[in-house]
């Protein structure tokens, strides 16, 4: 089991996708930081070796991933939000931030609305 930046990484997948398991990791920096140190991007996370793993720490150590990041990230938006700016609002309200349209299209953040009928209450009884 290789647990690297306090992520385990699942066994069975190569090790250039395996890296895009940590936060703050994606497919270009994942190709860049083993073309690097010289490990193959087809290589199973199983079939490393110990050397191996500890290279991928080390190289990790440079970049700010999973607990450090999650941090920045949240600070910047509470930065944004006590500033009182148009994104720190956006985000308050859990609208769109960049500038995306609201009025549809806009489900994920804003969730699913209800729709509100006439008000007008079903006379019972009646068919």
């Amino acid at each position: 089991m290789a647990r690297i930046a306090g992520v385990d990484l699942p066994l069975n997948k190569n090790i250039e996708v395996a890296l895009t398991y940590i936060y703050g990791i994606g497919s270009t920096l994942s190709a860049t930081i083993l073309k690097e140190i010289k490990i193959d991007p087809f290589t199973k996370v199983k079939n490393l070796t110990e050397a191996q793993v500890v290279a991928l720490r080390e190289a990790l150590k440079a970049f700010m991933v999973e607990g450090d990041l999650r941090k920045e990230v949240s600070q910047n938006i509470k930065r944004l939000i006590d500033m009182g700016s148009y994104r720190g609002n956006r985000h308050r309200k859990n609208l769109p931030v960049h500038g995306q349209r609201s009025k549809t299209n806009a489900r994920t953040r804003r969730g699913t609305r209800k729709t509100v009928g006439s008000g007008r209450r079903k006379e019972e009884g009646k068919t």
